[in-house]
C-alpha cells in the first residue's frame, strides 16, 4: 500500500434520512486519515428525496461522490456505489452508522494482514436507552458469537461494518440484488463469499455506532423482514447441502437464554422477551413469504 494510492471506498447507502446520513459524514470528516487514500460514495436510493443539501457542506472535507438512483433497495444501492468506486478495498457502512477516527487506520492493518480477506467489524448500539434497538443488537451480538466464534474462520457479517477487496467483489457479482428489503442480503453474501473459496475474519476492534432507533412496531417489522429475507436466503441457497438443515436446538435455547448472561438488572427480562417476541415475528415472516412465493 503506498502512500499517495487509493486505498478505501466506502459506500453508504441512504433513503429518506438526512439527519442520520449528516451524523455519519460528520464522523468520516473526524477520521484520522490521509484524504487522499479514501473516498465516499454516498448512494441515494431515491430519485424522488433530494439529498444534495445534505452532502454538500462535506464536499470539501472529503473526497465525496453522490450517486442517485431509482428506490431499489439497500443490496442495489451498495452494488451502485461498489461498481463506481476506484479504490483498492471497499467499505460498507449505513447512514444510521457513526465511525470512530481510527476505523480506517485499525482496518488497514488488518488489510495488510489479510489482503484477501473479508473484514468484519464490529457494531456497538449508539441508543442504550431504546429497549428495542438494544435487542436487536443484542441478538446481532449473538449471531456474531455463534458464527464468529474462531474469529480467522468467521462465517457472518452485518454490512454496516465490514470491507473486502474491490475485485474480489466484482469477480463474485456483488450483492444478490434479488433482496429487495435491508433482511438477508448481507447473509447471503457471506455465504456465497465462502463458498467461491475465499475467507473471511472477525475483527473486533474495527467499531461502528449503530443508531437504528425502534419502537415495538419496528421492531416487530425489522424481525418479520428478516423472515422474509430467510426465505429468501433458504431459496437461493437450496443446492448447497449445508444450508439445507436446521440450526441444532441449542442454537434456539442459547439463543433465548443469551440477555441472562449479557444484560444488568431487570432489562435482562425484558430484552429475552423481545428476543422471543423477534422469533415469533421471523418465523411469521418466513411463512409470510413462503405463500407469496408459491402463490406466484
Amino acid at each position: 500500500m503506498t502512500n499517495h494510492q487509493l486505498i478505501f471506498s466506502i459506500i453508504v447507502p441512504t433513503y429518506a434520512r438526512p439527519e442520520k446520513l449528516t451524523a455519519c459524514l460528520q464522523s468520516f470528516a473526524k477520521l484520522e486519515y490521509p484524504r487522499d487514500r479514501f473516498q465516499v460514495i454516498v448512494v441515494n436510493d431515491s430519485t424522488e428525496i433530494s439529498i444534495e443539501s445534505t452532502v454538500a457542506p462535506f464536499e470539501h472535507q472529503m473526497n465525496l461522490t453522490l450517486l442517485t438512483q431509482p428506490n431499489s433497495g439497500p443490496a442495489t444501492a451498495r452494488n451502485t456505489g461498489a461498481f463506481a468506486a476506484t479504490g483498492k478495498f471497499l467499505v460498507f457502512t449505513d447512514d444510521d452508522c457513526t465511525v470512530t477516527p481510527d476505523w480506517l487506520q485499525t482496518l488497514e492493518k488488518r488489510c495488510r494482514e489479510r489482503a484477501d480477506c473479508l473484514i468484519g467489524g464490529r457494531t456497538v448500539n449508539a441508543l442504550p436507552d431504546n429497549i428495542y434497538s438494544t435487542a436487536s443488537q443484542q441478538l446481532i451480538d449473538y449471531l456474531y458469537s455463534y458464527y464468529n466464534a474462531i474469529p480467522d474462520r468467521a462465517k457472518f457479517f452485518t454490512s454496516n461494518n465490514f470491507a473486502l477487496p474491490a475485485a474480489a467483489f466484482e469477480k463474485i457479482g456483488g450483492f444478490d440484488t434479488s433482496f429487495g428489503l435491508a433482511a438477508g442480503e448481507d447473509r447471503e453474501f457471506c455465504d456465497r463469499w465462502l463458498n467461491s473459496g475465499y475467507g473471511a475474519v472477525y475483527a473486533p476492534e474495527i467499531i461502528v455506532y449503530h443508531a437504528h432507533e425502534l419502537t415495538l412496531h419496528k421492531f416487530w417489522q425489522q424481525q418479520f423482514n428478516y423472515g422474509r429475507g430467510a426465505f429468501l436466503f433458504q431459496q437461493i441457497t437450496a443446492k448447497r447441502e449445508e444450508n439445507g438443515k436446521l440450526q441444532h436446538p441449542s442454537f434456539y435455547l442459547n439463543l433465548l437464554t443469551y440477555p441472562f448472561s449479557h444484560t444488568p438488572g431487570i432489562q435482562k427480562l425484558l430484552i429475552a422477551g423481545l428476543f422471543v417476541i423477534s422469533q415469533v415475528a421471523i418465523a411469521a415472516g418466513l411463512f409470510w413469504e413462503k405463500n407469496v412465493h408459491y402463490e406466484k
